[in-house]
């Protein structure tokens, strides 16, 4: 049995940098869970590997904690899923993103291929850096994420995008409405005139 040696760092800081070996048997949960805990986050966030080329482009997918529509297109689990099912290159890389409601993206790329030894899997074998805090998305308030999610916080897919029959009849009552306001002001005025015309004349 092979033992892998996956290189991971950060896509934006490719100066953290986590090695971790890791089984050709074990399942990429079990990688999603070693990066974590090299780094500190919360594994139990949505998020997927993808086999991808070496321009880091993403192919097939293999998620945890999908979302309904991932699942019923028969999207690949991580925890049922070896890693040696998806390694054609002895370089084989994935695109890793953690936590599709805050994401972070990763490269992830085998560097080398060892044979087993009597150690415990996975390990992380070097690490490099601290890993980002995770902060709030609120504007003003960058307090530390603690794994409640923002109730004001919407999913791509529940945006509902107006046709323009929809639009042409909200600018309609919008202006219909501005009418009303300016003929109530007319009033308004007029009525203020009047009662300043019968003050006048008492005061005579």
């Amino acid at each position: 049995m092979a033992i892998y040696r996956f290189r991971v760092s950060f896509e934006d800081y490719d100066d953290i940098i986590r090695e971790i070996d890791i089984k050709s048997s074990q399942t990429f949960k079990d990688l999603h869970d070693a990066i974590h805990k090299s780094i500190g986050y919360d594994p139990e966030k949505s998020s997927s590997f993808y086999a991808s080329n070496d321009q880091w482009i993403k192919n097939e997918e293999i998620a945890y904690l999908p979302n309904q529509r991932k699942i019923d297109r028969g999207v690949a689990l991580m925890e049922s899923s070896k890693l040696s099912a998806f390694i054609d290159d002895p370089h084989q890389k994935f695109y890793y993103v953690y936590n599709f409601d805050r994401p972070f993206d990763f490269h992830i790329q085998l560097v080398k291929i060892l044979e087993n030894d009597t150690k415990e899997y996975p390990v992380v074998v070097k690490s490099i850096g601290e890993a980002p805090k995770i902060f709030s998305n609120i504007l003003g308030n960058p307090n530390e994420v603690t794994g409640d999610e923002d109730e004001d916080y919407v999913e791509d897919d529940d945006i509902l995008i107006a046709d323009e029959d929809e639009l042409n009849s909200l600018n309609a009552r919008e202006d219909e409405e501005e009418e009303e306001d300016e003929e109530s002001d007319e009033f308004s005025d007029e009525f203020s005139d009047n009662e300043n015309y019968e003050s006048n004349d008492y005061d005579d």
